[in-house]
């Protein structure tokens, strides 16, 4: 029994010890970092858990609220896992009102929306824009009709006109990145521009085939120094700006823009490839916000012609984490509104993900946040409560899915976060010891290059290995 008890004893001790060396050897490595002098006017937080304890294993201003860049994206992904659930699909319908007499409909094509922002997105087969056109159109041509006497339209006043998130700078809202969620998306409201430089640095930028007038102040670049190229886009600009650089002797450099008249452009190509004649013009439904009044814009009784459902919520996420899809996020969070009550809109979205994790024991304050992205640099989030968010994922059934979501870096499965002088990281590693931890790591204001921050947050979470 004396040895029995010894040897409990012992391992007790020896666990004790792991533990603490693994703390004592993260204060020694985040106090390093702090010190550097690219950190020199930053403020950092690192919170570390054990994942199956709960034990806290490293402190360090966990309650401070700060900037967390796309490491926000896993509390909309583990929000909406919970409220809508892994199975959730959007469903697009087509349908018509009034009568159909012969070869003609006498009313209006009708297409209900809900917000889904993978339609006729290039990512998923089934949701391509090719693919939703050839099954409309075939469902159509069942039908019988040939002439609409009326419009196509839609249910555009069921979501706040309002489509870009409150404290995204203009510099984001015109590119790829910063594309605006809407009721209808239509591929991932984006665009290409194709771009061409001469072979002298500073030398004028062509843009090549687009229909828009830009006011063009792109400049070349040294050789190697990428695409700095940056578009200032908004709904109704009549000539965008695109400014920044290229590098030299680029022949076809192709950059992202965000398409701020989505609606538009969806209506307009689903018109023409539905092949159908009309005594009106397609476009006038979206040219103004003047016409919305003007349109029975949402029907009480329509007849469904058929309808599109999305991929389902785990492959949505899966997307929306391993690219960081900023679009995805604010289709989320306007999602939970729509769902319960009936209108999106990213500020009851909010509400309404506060609410849910106050339920939760998180206070409502440690979630300061303005959209569902993280692209805002408004946003503050404490990493407490970024890792009872992660913790709390763990413990349910989808969870399997919203790992498997999550990118890998470092050698640890973990979502990043980067906007301006903001670096993120927060996820999950199983040490090579068999222990478990959920780690969230935020610093904000450093300066210099965001490279030389990585590497050094990987020194620090290297102590978690």
């Amino acid at each position: 029994m004396k040895k029995v008890f010894l040897v409990a004893c012992c391992w007790v001790l020896v666990t004790g010890i792991s533990a603490q060396t693994v703390t004592q050897r993260l204060q020694k490595a985040f106090t390093a970092f702090e010190k550097d002098e690219q950190l020199k006017h930053a403020i950092s937080s690192l919170y570390v858990i054990d994942a199956k304890t709960g034990k806290v294993v490293f402190d360090q201003n966990s309650q401070i609220g700060l900037a967390p860049a796309s490491t926000q994206k896993i509390i909309t992904a583990v929000t909406a896992f919970e409220l809508l659930g892994k199975d959730y699909r959007y469903k697009t319908e087509l349908g018509y009102t009034g009568n159909i007499k012969t070869d003609t409909l006498q009313g209006n094509l009708y297409i209900k929306a809900s917000g889904d922002p993978a339609f006729g997105s290039w990512r998923y087969a089934n949701a391509t824009d090719s693919a939703i056109k050839r099954k409309w159109a075939v469902a159509l041509n069942k039908t019988g009709i040939r002439i609409v006497t009326g419009i196509l339209t839609g249910n555009y006043n069921d979501y706040s006109h309002k489509s870009i998130p409150d404290g995204w700078i203009w510099q984001d809202i015109g590119n790829y990145y910063g594309a605006p969620a809407d009721i209808l998306n239509w591929k991932e409201n984006q665009f290409d521009i194709e771009l061409q430089s001469g072979s002298e640095v500073g030398s004028e930028v062509k843009i090549l085939g687009s229909n828009l007038n830009y006011f063009n102040e792109l400049k070349a670049a040294p050789k190697g120094t990428g695409d700095n190229a940056y578009a200032y886009i908004y709904q109704g600009m009549k000539n965008p700006l695109i400014a920044g650089t290229i590098p030299v002797d680029e022949k076809s450099f192709k950059i992202s823009v965000s398409d701020p008249d989505a609606v538009t452009n969806a209506f307009l190509e689903l018109s023409i490839s539905l092949g159908i004649k009309s005594d009106r013009v397609h476009k006038s439904v979206f040219v103004s916000p003047n016409n919305f009044s003007l349109l029975d814009m949402n029907p009480k009784n329509y007849s469904v012609i058929t309808i599109h459902y999305s991929p389902s919520l785990d492959s949505i996420i899966y997307w929306f984490n391993k690219k960081s899809i900023n679009l995805y996020g604010e289709a989320l969070i306007k999602t939970f509104a729509y769902e319960k009550q009936g209108f999106g809109s990213t500020d009851s979205g909010i509400s309404i993900v506060k609410k849910f994790w106050k339920g939760k024991g998180i206070d409502k304050d440690e979630l300061n946040i303005y959209d569902g992205s993280g692209l805002s640099p408004q946003n503050r989030v404490t990493t407490h409560a970024q890792v009872e968010i992660l913790k709390y994922a763990k413990t349910k059934d989808w969870f399997p899915y919203f790992y498997d979501a999550l990118p890998e870096y470092n050698g640890m499965k973990m979502k990043s976060g980067t906007i301006r002088d903001v670096k993120g990281f927060c996820g999950y590693h199983k040490a090579t010891n068999g222990k478990e931890y959920i780690f969230s790591f935020l610093v904000n204001n450093y300066n210099g290059k965001t490279s030389g921050v990585v590497n050094k947050m990987y020194k620090v979470l290297d102590e978690l290995k």
